[in-house]
Formats: C-alpha cells, structure tokens, sequence
C-alpha cells in the first residue's frame, strides 16, 4: 500500500516538473534568452577592406550639396572660426563646391561627428588620421612639416622609476585623452587596469613645473618643449623616447572625388592657399604645409584604441 501512495507521489511529481520546464521554455525570459542569439546572428552587411561596411560606405562616399570641414576643439567659436573660414572659403573656390566649416567645443561631440562620417575635410593630429584613413577612407594630403617626438620625464632626484612600466598607477601629469602625448603614454601599457593615473594639467610648461614641483612623478613632453624649459638645468630624467610621428594633417573623405585630391593639396600649398591658411599657421611657429604621405599615418589610429567612439 506504502509503494502504490509512494509510486503516484513520485509520478506527480514527474508530470509537474515536465509541465514547469514547458512552461519556463516558453516564459518571456526564456523567449528574450533565445532572441538574444538571434539579435548575435543578424545580418550584417559585408565589410570592406577598410573595415567599414557596405552600407555605410556607400553612405560615405554620397554626393552632398555642401561638404564639411571640421578640427579639433582647442578654442572658442569666434578664435576657431578666424583661423578656419578663410581655409574653408579658400578651398570652396579651389573645387568648385561649397565647404562649410562645423565647430565642435568638446571632444565628445567632435569624436563622435568623426566616427559617424560626418566631416568630408579635417585638420588635425596623426592619431586621427590614421584613424580615418583605416575606417573612413580619408586620405592625408598636406601636413605641418615637423615631426612629433614625445618623451616622458621624471625628477632628476627621483630614482624609484627605472622604465616608462614602473609608472603604473602613478600619478603623472599630463594633458586629459585624447591628447596624443598622453595617448603615447597610454599605449605602452597593455592592461587597463594597469595604467599610471592622468593628473588632468594643461599647458607643457604647466606639467613640467607640476613635476618639478612634486606635484606628479613623472610627465609627458615634446621633445623640444622640454630641451627649451629644462635645458641646462637638468632637473629631468628621461625614462622613454616615443617613435617620431607625422604632424597636424588635411585629410579628405570619400565624397571628394581622387580627381581633386591634387588640386586641393597644391592650392593649400599655394602662394593663394598660403595667405588663406595664415592665421592657422601662426598658431604652430607659421611654418608651410607639405605634402602627406599616407603610409606615415598608417597604423597610428590604434592609439586611440582606448578612447570613447573610436573602438
């Protein structure tokens, strides 16, 4: 009698487990769960060499009835604006087509407008350059002709640091990302959780003196910023040379046809581009353009590996 009561319980048992696992397969959990490898296996359009896909680069590469230029943004709208616009009239008459310039006053903002495609014509470092040349296909045409040499220093008196990898969760001042001196600091750590700490300081001279100061334990320079503070003074020691990169670039996008990639590059490089780029170029010593070559650029978008939109 014991094993026939025992037998049913058991077999009660059975039929609502097999009716709860039915019931949970098909609970809006589980659905969700199961749409969720199907979102994983969506179509996706086929990607070019480039990286980018299909659909978006045709999106890239359609005509506009205005192109855009764009920089970085290091000042106000009105400063920003007097240095760009005679470039950006200039350039409207050199191709035929008008150019109208977009300001950007965060690097959010700009970094984002850049991922998306948005500027046809931009004016800034090598880091984005590479970038774009590897997922934009943006081509480099002129560039400022000296090179960047970044090198990071501690205190002379400060003998802890043997090599750029000891500064791991140190505090170093520097620019804040995606300042490409302190993006060729990060680079050389691997580990995100092993990186030195930015000590947000803007201005060269303002991280060297944070670090002769004791502020920081160490700081990132151009070469020839720190030869003209420290000098003879030798209160630095340097713990890495950084490769020397290509400077500040015009690049241009897919909706500028190749045909028009020379004319624009000879007119900035013009005695007529010379005056329209004047007020630029007096912000960087007023030194000519010269010609970019993009094989320079190659490979430095992966400094910005770290930074927000450019994964």
């Amino acid at each position: 009698m014991r094993n026939t009561k025992l037998n049913r319980v058991v077999g009660l048992l059975s039929v609502t487990a097999v009716l709860f696992v039915a019931t949970s397969w098909n609970s809006p959990i589980a659905a969700a769960a199961d749409d969720s490898k199907l979102l994983k296996t969506a179509f996706q359009p086929p990607k070019s060499e480039s990286g980018i896909s299909g659909s978006a680069t045709k999106q890239l590469s359609a005509p506009r009835e205005e192109l855009v230029f764009s920089a970085p943004p290091r000042g106000t709208l009105a400063e920003e604006t007097a240095a760009y616009q005679p470039v950006v009239d200039y350039l409207s008459q050199v191709i035929g087509k008008k150019i109208i310039y977009k300001h950007s006053d965060n690097w959010l903002s700009y970094s984002k407008g850049m991922t998306e495609g948005e500027y046809d014509i931009v004016f800034d470092g090598p880091a984005f350059n590479g970038w774009r040349m590897e997922r934009l296909n943006h081509t480099p045409l002129v560039k400022l002709p000296e090179e960047f040499v970044f090198v990071v220093v501690t205190r002379a008196d400060d003998t802890r640091y043997k090599t750029v990898k000891d500064l791991a969760g140190r505090q170093i001042c520097a620019h804040a990302p995606p300042n490409l001196g302190t993006l060729t600091l990060l680079s050389q750590f691997d580990n995100p959780m092993r990186q030195p700490n930015i000590v947000n300081t803007k201005g060269w001279d303002n991280n060297y003196k944070a670090l002769i100061a004791g502020q920081c334990v160490a700081t990132i320079l151009p070469i020839k910023n720190l030869q003209k503070m420290d000098g003879a003074k030798h209160l630095t020691r340097t713990l890495y040379t950084h490769k020397a990169m290509p400077n500040q670039a015009f690049s241009v996008g897919p909706r500028i046809p190749a045909n028009l990639h020379a004319k624009i590059a000879q007119g900035l490089l013009s005695a007529e581009g010379k005056q329209a780029t004047a007020k630029l170029r007096a912000a960087y010593a007023g030194k000519d353009f010269v010609f970019a070559d993009r094989g320079e650029y190659a490979g430095l978008g992966s400094l910005l590996k770290t930074s927000l939109y450019y994964e």
